[in-house]
């Protein structure tokens, strides 16, 4: 038995139908993260606080999902934002594995299928305040304000950021003086300079940005230039943002096409990511 946790809005779909296969795993597969059911109801639902941190849709609920003993998954940790080495072995060995360990905290599985409405076994609301959030033992230490962890829309961000500057990723130049520093880099550009000034463009991370004004850069002769372009705009609600995006999944170069998949795939606001 394994509990899945998910939005309580997907709750009767998940009856009817039962769970997607929409999250990616190892090598791009496509499954259902998940957790043993543990005698520890805590251990259980650690995951519960940690997801809650990016899916504020209301209330959520846990979804028990019976597999066949010989399903195949993948088990591993997750910590610090990073997966470990992860191992397919049976769903049995899985649970056996992960039940062994002294501190289970930060284990996941990984079903490379939907989960059927007839494996359901039944969903039930869940509670939001069980779990560690961020990595296990995170509480006592310095938070890192990275771009790569910081949570936009976090409480307190704002003030966390200014207060713990990151030396790389601390807070970006406003938009007048970015746009001032890619004026200042020339025809066609230095392209250490412009993209240095699209990260900071990207971690902005606003719903509108200035697409007239960089729209050029998308025939730098730099690959990294507009590569880094699609990363800045891909955010972005701007009229002219799609178009761009599609003249540049046509480059020429595959690390520019790679970039408009990669923004693509991971939508808007869902990127932490970057070139």
């Amino acid at each position: 038995m394994f509990v899945h946790l998910t939005a309580a809005a997907n709750a009767a779909r998940i009856r009817r139908a039962g769970i997607r296969a929409a999250s990616h795993g190892q090598d791009g597969a496509r499954g259902v993260y998940c957790f043993p059911v543990l005698p520890s109801y805590t251990l259980t639902h650690q995951w519960m606080r940690e997801l809650g941190r990016f899916d504020r849709r209301g209330g959520r609920v846990a979804v028990h999902v019976r597999l066949d003993d010989a399903q195949p998954v993948l088990v591993g940790p997750y910590w610090d934002g990073v997966r470990g080495a992860e191992a397919t072995v049976p769903a049995a060995e899985a649970v056996r594995r992960i039940a062994a360990l002294d501190d289970p905290r930060g284990w996941e599985v990984f079903v490379p299928r939907g989960i059927g409405a007839g494996e359901v076994h039944r969903v039930r609301a869940a509670p939001r305040v069980v779990g560690w959030r961020y990595r296990p033992d995170a509480h006592g230490t310095r938070p890192c304000t990275c771009f790569g962890c910081r949570v936009r829309g976090g409480y307190g961000a704002r003030r966390l950021r200014e207060r713990l500057a990151h030396p790389l990723d601390g807070p970006p130049p406003p938009t007048g003086v970015l746009l001032a520093r890619i004026a200042a880099a020339g025809d066609p550009g230095d392209p250490a300079e412009l993209r240095e000034a699209l990260d900071c463009f990207r971690m902005l991370r606003r719903g509108r940005g200035p697409i007239a004004e960089l729209a050029h850069l998308a025939a730098h002769p730099d690959a990294g230039v507009r590569a880094y372009l699609a990363w800045a705009i891909g955010d972005w609600r701007t009229p002219g943002v799609a178009e761009l995006l599609a003249s540049l999944a046509d480059d020429p170069h595959p690390d520019v096409r790679e970039a408009v998949a990669d923004v693509r795939r991971l939508g808007r606001r869902g990127s932490a990511g970057g070139p």
